[in-house]
């Protein structure tokens, strides 16, 4: 008790600077030594990589050997050393990645092209877009569109209104025909994509 009662007391004389308790005043800790003013900064000497390991021993006699023998053996032989080396020690093998739908740009060249234009040859999936409607029968238009999406009223015309726009995804190319077929008798205009 007596000793806080000490230490509250040189805190109200302010011996101590502000914001700074008895223990973290610098002079009370044993290890500091002021440092001289007109010192240069001190350079340390970083090594030229960083290697978290650390030292490696040298490569045995027996490795040293096999790389030899590896160098002077034919590039096609050389070429045969990895999926040997896969098999022996039963590393799985590597599966090739898809692409599909991933655009490549210019590295896809000719071949991606072909397979897009294969893809797009076996959709099954089709967009109903809506281009125009005839401003008589908006109402019909609007209550069709009611009946193929689960739109309400008001949802439904004001996407009527926004034509040309996209009314139904991934629809089958049934579907989707019925659905043209539909717009088309009460005055609106539908594209299949």
């Amino acid at each position: 008790m007596k000793l806080i009662a000490l230490a509250r007391s040189i805190r109200a004389h302010r011996i101590l600077p502000e914001g700074t308790g008895p223990l973290q005043f610098r002079y009370f800790q044993s290890d500091f030594v002021p440092r001289d003013p007109k010192a240069k900064p001190k350079r340390f000497k970083y090594p030229p990589f960083y290697d978290p390991y650390g030292p490696r021993p040298p490569p045995s006699e027996k490795i040293i050997n096999l790389a030899e023998r590896i160098v002077a053996l034919s590039p096609e032989d050389r070429r045969q050393i990895g999926p040997t080396l896969g098999d022996k020690l039963r590393h799985p093998k590597l599966q090739p990645v898809s692409v599909e739908g991933i655009d490549l740009g210019t590295q896809g060249g000719a071949a991606g092209s072909a397979k897009a234009e294969e893809k797009k040859a076996e959709k099954t999936a089709f967009d109903v877009k809506l281009e125009k409607f005839d401003a008589a029968g908006k109402i019909k238009v609007i209550k069709e569109v009611r009946a193929f999406t689960s739109l309400g009223l008001k949802e439904a015309k004001d996407l009527v209104e926004k034509a040309p726009v996209l009314l139904k995804q991934g629809v089958t190319k049934e579907e989707a025909n019925d659905i043209i077929e539909k717009l088309k008798a009460v005055g609106g205009v539908a594209s299949m994509e």
